[in-house]
This record gives structure tokens, sequence and C-alpha cells, in this order.
């Protein structure tokens, strides 16, 4: 079961959300444990965080970010998400970003693939990511320094099918931590600073099939 915390613009909207969320079996609504509902406390940490903003630039999207830079999984819902605020978002480390207006399942979908360690975004977000060169890299048209082994090509495009290192080790038949040391290495060639990154970059520079 998944401990999901609901923080939101209101408390109207943070009842709405929680509202949708209640009754799926795969997740538990936790409450604050700060008691003041400003701060995440780092001794008992819900295993998603939930936030819903105006903005990216608003103070508690700033704090979700910092809390999804120190490894906590966020999943964001904006009521009009820009590009460049998106391809911030995703290189702190947040899960997810989605429009606001999501339906109850939608939430629950999302909030389930980032527990796991995949990246959710709008389609519309997504196409906007990949047509703006330099949002998420200045580094998209150059050459690579260092051209991806065969093997390095089969991880990104597993990375490219939003497969988590425990689905891409059967199936490429390796082990975890091979797939871990190749991710790193594939980021590494790329100049990506996340796995979302990577597969931009790997879609830019024609190394993934779509």
């Amino acid at each position: 079961m998944i401990r999901i915390l609901v923080k939101a613009s209101s408390p109207i909207a943070k009842a709405g959300l929680e509202s949708l969320l209640q009754g799926h079996a795969a997740l538990r609504l936790v409450e604050d444990s700060s008691g003041d509902g400003r701060e995440i406390r780092a001794g008992s940490p819900p295993d998603v965080l939930l936030v819903e903003v105006g903005t990216l630039a608003d103070p508690a999207a700033r704090k979700a970010m910092d809390w999804a830079s120190a490894g906590g999984p966020v999943v964001m819902l904006v009521h009009n998400p820009a590009a460049e605020a998106v391809a911030e978002a995703l290189r702190a480390g947040v899960r997810a970003v989605l429009s606001s207006g999501r339906s109850g399942p939608e939430i629950v979908a999302a909030a389930e693939a980032a527990a796991v360690g995949l990246v959710v975004l709008d389609a519309t977000d997504l196409e906007t990511l990949l047509r703006a060169p330099g949002v998420v890299s200045s580094r998209g048209g150059e050459a690579l320094v260092e051209p991806l082994t065969p093997r390095e090509l089969e991880v990104l495009q597993s990375l490219a099918a939003g497969l988590g290192n425990k689905q891409i080790a059967p199936r490429l038949q390796i082990s975890e931590h091979t797939v871990k040391f190749h991710v790193a290495a594939i980021m590494g060639k790329l100049g990506a600073a996340s796995r979302t990154e990577a597969v931009t970059l790997g879609i830019r520079h024609g190394l993934i099939l779509i």
C-alpha cells in the first residue's frame, strides 16, 4: 500500500483531492506529521507527496522540488504548467507533472508510477519539451563524446518504454546492478541529469525508435 500525503493551494482543493483518492485499495492517505502543513518531517515521510499548485513558481512547489531533490517521490498537479518549469521540476527529481483536473484513477496511476520510480507527464507537455531546443538540455544537439554500446541502447529503449530497473533486468537477462551501471553510463554519455532527460536526448539524437 502506498502512503500518500496531499498538499494543496487551499483546504477546499486538498479535501477535493483526498475525496478522489479515498477508497482506492492501493493508497492510504496520511496527515502531515508537522501539524502545521508547511513541512514534511523526515521521521516518517510518505511514499508519495501529491502537491496541487497554481504554478511551479509557487512556494509550495519549490518546497516539493526540494523534497524531490532529496529522493522523495513527488506528483505535481499544476494549473498551467510551462515547458521550462516542467523541465526544471524534472531536473529536480519530480516524478510526475500533470495539469490540474485529472480524474481520481489518473492521479492514482501517477502515484503508483511515481512510487516505483517511473516518470509521468501530460502528452502535450512531453511534445512541447521535445520540440523546444535547450529546454531540457542545451547539449541536446551536440554530437556524443562517446557512442552508446548496443546494450546501452537496449537499456535506453527500455527507459523510453517507462520501465524501471527491476523490470529491465529480467527483460535483458542482466542483473539490476548491471542495469544501474548502464543507466549511469548512458546519462554520462548523453550529459543528462535524469532518466527522463536521457530519454529526451536519446530521441533528439535519433537513438530511440518512437
